[in-house]
């Protein structure tokens, strides 16, 4: 039987991680349209475009290339997914969420103190009734 040699896969996976992405949770390169899943026990399912798939793994090769994606995973990939999560949380809001941000702002002032939700001239008004009453 004849096996499909992964080397040039792990090589490639170190030597230039940027060609490799996850995407629903396969391991897919890029340049070659080539997808890499794993289950449990450490074997690979390849989804291609080509006759790759209808060669078996070597489970020794899919053991080697399981522990370079965990690898790649760790030390590129999860600090991209933590800074593509960083960067949302302040990307600019959409109208719905600007409008509820606005209203719950505006819950926030009056609960916190309802003063402050006041026209400027009513305060003003206000602070000179003080200051009148205070004379007296």
């Amino acid at each position: 039987m004849d096996y499909l040699e992964l080397s040039p896969v792990i090589s490639a996976l170190r030597e230039r991680p940027a060609d490799f992405e996850i995407d629903r949770g396969w391991l897919t390169h890029f340049p070659s349209r080539h997808s890499f899943n794993f289950d449990r026990e450490g074997n690979v399912t390849i989804d291609a475009r080509c006759d790759c798939v209808f060669l078996s793994i070597r489970a020794a090769q899919g053991r080697e290339l399981r522990t370079a994606f965990q690898d790649w995973r760790a030390t590129y990939w999860r600090p991209i997914e933590i800074n593509r999560e960083f960067a949302a949380h302040f990307s600019e809001p959409n109208i719905f969420q600007r409008a509820l941000r606005r209203v719950l702002a505006k819950v926030r002032r009056i609960v916190l103190n309802p003063n402050l939700d006041q026209r400027p001239e009513n305060r003003t008004v206000d602070c000179r009734a003080e200051l009148m009453a205070g004379q007296r």
